[in-house]
C-alpha cells in the first residue's frame, strides 16, 4: 500500500480524501494556491506545498507544479478529486512518465470518455442506449440550425470536452440556437480550452439517473446502484439521492448492466459514473461517462456502506475488488443537498466573502457534512461556490428528507449569501416528497425565480412566540441585576408585548410557566419550553410539545429567526414603544431603476451596447464571468444608454455601476 499520496485538489473533496487516507494509515500532501494558503485542507494534511497564484490556471491546473510537489514530498500517488485535472489524459500521461500512480482510470479511458462524441460512438458499440443526435462537431451556427431542424426541437447543445455542466445549453427554437451555440462555445473555451460543441435531441420531462461503477485492474467491474440527480439549476446538480424514487429493480438491473458493459468496453479501472437520461416511461439513454469521483458520491456510500475513495486507492495499488456484483446491497435512503455561496433571492448569483459564522449540524443522527471550510474561511471568486455537501440518511426516503430539512434549519452560515432557504423550500415541497422529479423541476416550480418560502400562520406565530420568550427571559435576567433603583424589579416586567415586523404590529401576551413561557399570539397559545439562554444560537427546544429548532440571533435591537431555511425579522417591544415607532416616517429607498449594477464580483467579459444606443426589454447588455460561469445581464425595460462606466476585461465589484440609462 502507498505510504504517501498527494491530493491534487482543494476544498471539501480534498478534506474528504484526507479523512479516508488518514483512516488507512496513509500520509497526505495538500497543494494550495495563494488564495488557499490558510485552507482547511492545508491544515488537515500531513504536508502542504504551494503551487502558484490564486487563478486555477496558474496553480491547480499546472501539471508540472503538481509533479514537482510529488517529487519534493515523496508522494507515490495522486488523487485528483473532481474538477481541475481529474479528467485530463495529459495529467495521467505526465504522472506515468514521472513514475507516479494516478488514482483513477487510465489515459485511454479518460480520452475515450472525455470526448462526448467519441464516448457516444463507443457506447453505441457496447450496446448502450443513446440519445438521437449528430455525433460530429458543429462547424457554425448555420450548421447547427440545419442539424437541429433534422433532429427536431428542443435540442441540447453540449461542449465536446465538457464536464461539470459547463458549455451546455438548451434551445427550444432556431431563435434560441444562435445565443446557445455562442454561449456554449465561449464557456467551453474558457473552461476547457476547446470550443467544439455538438447537438443531440433534448428529452422532454427527463430524469437524470446515473450509475456508479467500480472496476479493478483485473477485469472485474461492478455497479453500485443508481443515483437520482434530477434537481438541477442551469444543468448543475443541486440535490441528489440514492436510490432513485423512480427506478424499479428491473430497470436498475438493465441500466447497471449497460454501465458495466461500457466500462468493460473501454478497459475501465477505478470509480466512474455512467449518466443516463430517462423519460416518463423509464426509457433511458446514455448521456456521458464521468471518469472520476462524483460530487454526489456520498449518497452511494451511505446506502452501500462502501468507501469509494478507499476502493479507488486500493484499486490503484493493484488490489482486486473485495466483493462481487451479487454482494452489493443498497439499504435505506440517502439525500444530498449542495450548499452554495449564492443568493437565491437574486437569481442565484454567486457570493464571496468571509464566513463570520459557520456552524454545520454535526453530531446529528443520520447527518453527514462534507466541507472544506471553517468559521473565518473565505469564499473566493476564483473557485466553485460550493461550501459543503449536506447528506441525510434514513431507513426510508421520508425519514431522510425529514432529517435533511431539520439539518438545514440548524446550519448557521453568516458572512456570505447561501442557498439554504432554497434547499429547505425544495425539500418541503409536496412534489419533491412524492418523488415527481424532472430536470425541469426548479424552472417549473420557481418560474419567476426564488422569492423565499412562506411561513404558514402557525409557524410564523411560533417564531414570534419564541422571540417574545427570549425577550421576556432577557427582561427577567436584567431584573436580577443587583444595584438597581428601588422602584424597579421583577414585578415591573411586562406581560403584554408588541411584535413588530416591518411596520406591522402584533399583540402578544406572555405568562411564566415551568421550564419556559406560554405565549399567546393572534389567539393561538404557544408553549415555549427549552433553554432561552442569551448566548445560544439555536433554540433546540419544543413548541407545544413538538421539537422546534430555531436559529436565533440579535441584529442590533431586532431578532432574526430562521426555521427550515425561512427567516423572520422582528422587534419585540412594549406597546408604548411600538406606538412611538408608528409615528416615525419610513426611510426613502434609493432609486436604481436607471442603472445596471453588477450583481456579483466578477470579470466583465463583454458589453453589447454603446452610449446612445436604444435598448429593448430583454436585450443583452453585458456578460459577466464569476466562479467559472458566464452570466448574461439583460435590460429590464426599454430605454436609452446614456453612459457606460466599465469596459470588457474589467474586474467588477458587487453593486458596481456598469451602465446608466435614460
Amino acid at each position: 500500500m502507498f505510504d504517501k499520496i498527494l491530493i491534487a485538489n482543494r476544498g471539501e473533496i480534498a478534506c474528504r480524501i484526507i479523512k479516508t487516507a488518514r483512516r488507512m494509515g496513509i500520509k497526505t500532501v495538500a497543494v494550495y494556491s495563494d488564495a488557499d494558503a490558510g485552507g482547511k485542507h492545508v491544515r488537515m494534511a500531513d504536508e502542504a506545498v504551494r503551487i502558484g497564484p490564486a487563478a486555477s490556471a496558474e496553480s491547480y491546473l499546472k501539471i508540472d507544479a503538481i509533479i514537482d510537489a510529488c517529487k519534493q514530498t515523496g508522494a507515490q500517488a495522486v488523487h485528483p478529486g473532481f474538477g481541475f485535472l481529474s479528467e485530463r489524459a495529459a495529467f495521467c500521461e505526465a504522472l506515468e512518465a514521472a513514475g507516479i500512480v494516478f488514482i483513477g482510470p487510465g489515459k485511454s479511458a479518460i480520452e475515450a470518455m472525455g470526448d462526448k462524441i467519441t464516448s457516444k460512438k463507443i457506447a453505441h458499440e457496447a450496446g448502450v442506449s443513446t440519445v438521437p443526435g449528430f455525433l460530429g462537431t458543429i462547424e457554425s451556427p448555420e450548421h447547427a440550425a440545419k442539424i437541429a431542424a433534422e433532429i427536431g426541437y428542443p435540442v441540447m447543445i453540449k461542449a465536446t470536452a465538457g464536464g461539470g455542466c459547463k458549455g451546455m445549453r438548451i434551445a427550444n427554437s432556431e431563435a434560441d440556437l444562435k445565443d446557445g451555440v455562442r454561449g456554449a462555445m465561449n464557456e467551453a473555451r474558457s473552461s476547457f480550452g476547446d470550443d467544439r460543441v455538438f447537438i443531440e435531441k433534448f428529452v422532454e420531462q427527463p430524469r437524470h439517473i446515473e450509475i456508479q461503477v467500480m472496476a479493478d485492474g483485473h477485469g472485474n467491474v461492478v455497479h453500485l446502484g443508481e443515483r437520482e440527480c434530477s434537481i438541477q439549476r442551469r444543468n448543475q446538480k443541486v440535490i441528489e439521492e440514492a436510490p432513485s424514487p423512480f427506478i424499479d429493480a428491473e430497470t436498475r438491473a438493465t441500466m447497471g448492466a449497460q454501465a458495466v458493459a461500457l466500462a468493460k468496453q473501454v478497459g475501465y479501472r477505478s470509480a466512474g459514473t455512467v449518466e443516463f437520461i430517462a423519460d416518463a416511461n423509464k426509457k433511458f439513454y446514455f448521456l456521458e461517462m464521468n471518469t472520476r469521483l462524483q460530487v454526489e458520491h456520498p449518497v452511494t456510500e451511505m446506502v452501500t456502506g462502501l468507501d469509494l475513495v478507499e476502493l479507488m486507492i486500493r484499486v490503484a495499488d493493484g488490489e482486486k475488488l473485495p466483493f462481487t456484483q451479487d454482494e452489493v446491497t443498497m439499504t435505506g435512503w440517502a439525500i444530498e443537498a449542495r450548499v452554495y455561496a449564492e443568493d437565491p433571492y437574486r437569481g442565484f448569483l454567486p457570493s464571496i466573502g468571509r464566513l463570520i459564522r459557520y456552524e454545520p449540524p454535526v453530531d446529528v443522527e443520520g447527518i453527514r457534512v462534507d466541507d472544506g471550510v471553517d468559521e473565518g474561511s473565505e469564499i473566493s471568486m476564483f473557485y466553485d461556490p460550493m461550501i459543503a455537501k449536506l447528506v441525510a440518511y434514513g431507513d426510508t426516503r421520508n425519514e431522510a428528507a425529514d432529517r435533511l430539512y431539520d439539518a438545514i434549519g440548524r446550519y448557521r452560515i453568516r458572512g456570505v449569501s447561501h442557498n439554504l432557504p432554497f434547499l429547505a423550500a425544495t425539500i418541503a415541497m409536496k412534489r419533491f416528497r412524492e418523488g415527481r422529479l424532472t430536470t425541469g423541476f426548479i424552472a417549473e416550480e420557481f418560474p419567476d425565480g426564488f422569492s423565499g418560502a412562506t411561513l404558514d400562520p402557525y409557524e410564523e406565530g411560533a417564531l414570534c412566540a419564541v422571540a417574545v420568550a427570549f425577550e421576556r427571559e432577557n427582561a427577567e435576567r436584567l431584573a436580577r441585576i443587583s444595584g438597581q433603583l428601588a422602584n424597579r424589579g421583577k414585578a415591573d416586567i411586562a406581560t403584554i408585548w408588541t411584535i413588530r415586523e416591518g411596520r406591522t404590529n402584533r399583540r402578544a401576551e406572555v405568562l411564566t410557566a415551568e421550564d419556559g413561557y406560554d405565549v399567546t399570539v393572534g389567539g393561538q397559545r404557544y408553549a415555549i419550553r427549552g433553554s432561552l439562554d442569551a448566548t445560544i444560537t439555536v433554540f433546540d427546544g419544543r413548541v407545544n410539545g413538538e421539537p422546534f429548532a430555531v436559529q436565533i440571533e440579535r441584529d442590533g435591537i431586532y431578532y432574526r429567526l430562521s426555521y427550515g431555511g425561512r427567516e423572520l425579522e422582528a422587534l419585540v417591544v412594549p406597546p408604548r414603544v411600538a406606538e412611538a415607532l408608528d409615528k416615525m416616517p419610513p426611510k426613502d429607498v434609493a432609486d436604481t431603476s436607471k442603472q445596471l449594477v453588477s450583481p456579483m464580483p466578477g470579470l466583465l467579459v463583454s458589453i453589447a451596447v454603446s452610449e446612445g444606443d436604444p435598448i429593448k426589454a430583454g436585450q443583452e447588455i453585458c456578460v459577466i464571468e464569476a466562479m467559472k460561469m458566464e452570466n448574461v445581464l439583460r435590460a429590464e425595460r426599454d430605454g436609452l444608454v446614456s453612459k457606460i462606466h466599465a469596459s470588457a476585461g474589467d474586474s467588477l465589484a458587487v453593486d458596481q455601476i456598469i451602465v446608466e440609462f435614460e
